[in-house]
């Protein structure tokens, strides 16, 4: 019966870390942090007092950990080489293994920064059959052997451990990856306008109905600028910025792009990460142009605090921003979605001129507002909306404009 009731407790206390541990890995913070937390419950559930936990990569095969607790001559990151034969047996491992003087070199080199005598129970971390992770456990309080049910309790917990930790994995190589490319591109001769259009493209790949999005924001930014009179270098920097805008949407999962209804809570934080994804892709890469990076993390701040993912107000928010994020809601608004018909080119300056100026700087409307009188004048070298028509007359776009400076006139002042 003791037996019965210790067996209860462990089972329970098992269960209570599994409950603790999932909010844990949902949680918003950076990786290192959720390693330290996941750890410290492993060691818990396990009673040990030592602990670390590695991240496993191939080409070369290596363990590095990423959090640690207990060990006072861990050193940090420990590394551990591995032959092929250490990760075919890490791989072939059916759970937690304690470890002996026998069967140290069977799993472990000793050429990393480590000794692996220091480990006395270790536990693979695999997805399917594919090796993420490795939990190592050093001394237990009296130096007591980890017993059955605290391997038992470890291999559950190891399950979504691995989970979390291939997860993890999964987003930085396909980070790492695109920021390679970009590094490339980034080192040739002028970094031209064909290179981040074949790139732009590829970011739109995921659903037909944003073909071309990065492409025209990129355009329509470049031309605003112009409107503005920025000098060629600051406009070829927003049409280059417009090109990597959404770069962060490579991560986001296909299926969201193609709902036809509204994105419920989750599904909207996972498409709102993408500027921060992006941020992290970009900011990996020396650009000519130096406001890159918040550009791509800010385009969908708005003026009045509303916008995401810092909640930012319009005195903190760069001019370039303020272009880039005009025009990706003129081309979100004037093209097909799932969810929506397009909307007319008239009724999207009406609202996008009502929304200045609390959502959007009214300099830069007023600009978007210049060249699409200049389309419907036909005075435009290269028009402006080159895939549809304007479907606006001047004399509508001169009257939209003597109310946007109607509405700033009126004691609503506005400073940039």
């Amino acid at each position: 019966m003791a037996v019965q009731r210790n067996n209860f407790r462990r089972l329970l206390r098992t269960v209570e870390a599994l409950s603790d541990l999932g909010p844990q890995l949902t949680t918003e913070r950076e990786f290192s942090q959720t390693a330290q937390v996941m750890l410290s419950t492993l060691i818990e559930a396990s009673g040990g007092r030592e602990g670390a936990l590695f991240l496993f990569s191939d080409k070369p095969s290596l363990l590095t950990s990423i959090a640690s607790q207990g060990f006072t001559m861990l050193p940090d990151p420990a590394i551990i080489p591995l032959l092929p034969k250490h990760v075919h047996a890490l791989t072939a491992a059916r759970g937690p293994m304690l470890l002996n003087a026998s069967t140290y070199e069977i799993f472990l080199s000793s050429n990393g920064n480590v000794a692996p005598e220091l480990f006395k129970c270790i536990a693979p971390l695999k997805v399917g059959i594919k090796l993420v992770g490795l939990v190592v456990l050093g001394r237990r309080e009296g130096d007591a052997h980890y017993e059955n049910d605290e391997l038992e309790s470890l291999s559950l917990l190891c399950h979504y451990i691995a989970l979390a930790v291939h997860n993890h994995s999964l987003t930085q190589t396909l980070a790492q990856r695109i920021s390679e490319n970009l590094r490339l591109m980034a080192s040739l001769h002028g970094f031209y306008d064909n290179a981040l259009e074949a790139f732009a493209t590829a970011i739109d790949v995921k659903h037909v109905n944003i073909h071309g999005h990065s492409l025209r924001v990129g355009r329509y930014a470049a031309a605003i600028g112009e409107a503005l009179g920025m000098d060629q270098g600051e406009v070829g920097a927003l049409r280059s910025a417009g090109y990597l805008h959404d770069i962060g949407k490579v991560a986001v999962d296909k299926r969201i792009f193609g709902k036809p209804s509204a994105l419920d809570a989750e599904e909207f934080r996972e498409m709102a990460d993408h500027t921060i994804v992006g941020h992290q892709i970009v900011s990996n890469v020396q650009f000519p142009w130096p406001r890159i990076p918040e550009i791509v993390r800010w385009h969908h701040e708005r003026g009045d605090g509303s916008g995401y993912p810092d909640g930012l107000f319009m005195d903190d928010v760069p001019m370039p921003v303020r272009i880039i994020a005009l025009a990706d809601t003129f081309d979100a608004m004037t093209s097909e979605r799932p969810y929506r018909d397009s909307l007319p080119v008239g009724g999207t300056l009406s609202e996008l001129v009502r929304l200045a100026p609390q959502k959007y700087d009214p300099n830069v409307v007023h600009a978007l507002l210049i060249q699409l009188r200049r389309d419907a004048v036909g005075s435009n070298r290269v028009p402006f909306l080159e895939h549809m028509s304007v479907n606006i007359a001047a004399g509508d776009i001169d009257q939209l404009a003597a109310g946007l400076q109607h509405k700033l006139s009126h004691g609503k002042i506005y400073l940039t």
